[in-house]
């Protein structure tokens, strides 16, 4: 015997609301993060891969699953930032098989230059109190635990 599929509830007003604006708050942010990247010279992924190895070395394997992409496309963003001296390659000293990628002293200032830059990131939060600022961040973690 089939089942019948169950007819899905269509969200409510403010539920469409919500993921209207989560949407718009995304959009923009990736906008102004392409300009800043673009005014240092970098492309969007180039900028996100340098963002993650100013806080630490990373594995290519491990970059490519933190930014969602090909291990291919990696070794490709790594090899034009390494051309322009902001990430170098070196070997993990865990597992000398393995290569680290890790931003240079140069790649760790362009990449504090470029967050500095991100309007968006700064102005809209500078307006709502710690107290509102702790709750939204509670609540996005709560969304993304989900």
């Amino acid at each position: 015997m089939a089942t019948i599929p169950q007819k899905t509830q269509r969200p409510d007003e403010l539920t469409l609301e919500v993921v209207d604006l989560i949407g718009s708050v995304v959009a923009r942010y990736h906008e102004e993060y392409e300009e800043a990247a673009a005014e240092h010279a970098l492309t969007g992924a180039q900028a996100r891969l340098l963002s993650l190895l100013s806080l630490e070395p990373l594995p290519m394997r491990k970059l490519a699953q933190r930014l969602r992409c090909e291990p291919s496309n990696v070794t490709g963003i790594v090899d034009r930032l390494e051309s322009r001296g902001l990430v170098e390659r070196r070997p993990d000293p865990a597992d000398r098989r393995v290569k680290l990628a890790a931003a240079t002293d140069e790649g760790r200032r362009v990449a504090r230059s470029l967050r500095d830059s991100l309007r968006f990131a700064r102005e809209p939060l500078a307006g709502l109190s710690d107290q509102e600022r702790l709750a939204l961040r509670d609540l996005l973690r709560r969304m993304l635990d989900a």
